[in-house]
């Protein structure tokens, strides 16, 4: 810990909007990385109830046990954070957060919960989390949605994090792959200066041996994050 910081390192995985694809690409990571033994964390989940995207992330990256971190804040009802607590009446305590990843050593791919500006509590928003947990070793993956609509959900994101002199490591687009994805994709890369360093289509059925052989073949190919897992 530094100036009261906590220095993990690895990738910080958020969204431009809420079901967008962060956990497959936080699947797809591990499995793409998964030499470099990197460990996942999802410190923020609400709708537990419904949906855990730390069973599915080990699930899609067929990696072990081991690898996953299952202490954060799990909250039902899947609604922003800050609501969640506050219809179950347990408030967030950031501070708890950090003193897990305080515990922690080695890579990680942690998975934010919905998109940068959510709040957690009456005063923290997610990218403030963000701020605590990753500088200045941890820069930001953004996960965005392929089609119509994402070029300026996507330019929003690279701006908040550019205001907030957060590293953003690249993005990664998932959906559907056509026309309008691959002029989404220039547009994005050309506005923005960020490269995408995949393009997750839509895989039916979602299963561990389609998101691995997609992950082999196309994320990140010229191993540009690896710098941040090592």
């Amino acid at each position: 810990m530094q100036g009261g910081r906590v220095l993990l390192r690895g990738i910080f995985v958020t969204g431009t909007d809420t079901n967008v694809g962060k956990t497959l690409v936080s699947a797809a990571l591990m499995r793409r990385y998964r030499q470099l033994a990197v460990r996942y964390w999802k410190p923020i989940q609400t709708g537990i109830e419904q949906d855990n995207d730390t069973a599915e992330v080990e699930r899609l990256s067929a990696c072990t046990a081991d690898r996953v971190l299952q202490a954060g804040v799990r909250l039902p009802r899947r609604v922003s954070p800050h609501l969640a607590a506050k219809l179950t009446g347990s408030p967030i305590d950031i501070e708890s957060l950090v003193t897990i990843a305080n515990s922690q050593t080695g890579a990680w791919i942690v998975e934010g919960a919905g998109g940068l500006l959510v709040p957690l509590t009456e005063q923290v928003l997610l990218i403030d989390l963000i701020g605590r947990l990753q500088l200045p070793l941890m820069p930001v993956l953004i996960v965005a949605r392929s089609g119509l609509g994402t070029i300026n959900h996507t330019l929003m994101t690279i701006e908040v994090l550019t205001r907030r002199a957060l590293p953003i490591a690249g993005i990664v687009m998932v959906g559907p792959r056509n026309d309008l994805a691959r002029e989404n994709r220039t547009a994005i890369e050309h506005y923005g200066g960020i490269p995408v360093l995949g393009e997750l289509p839509v895989l039916s059925p979602l299963t561990p041996e389609a998101l691995g052989e997609w992950t082999d073949e196309h994320l990140d190919r010229d191993g540009h994050l690896m710098e941040w897992l090592r």
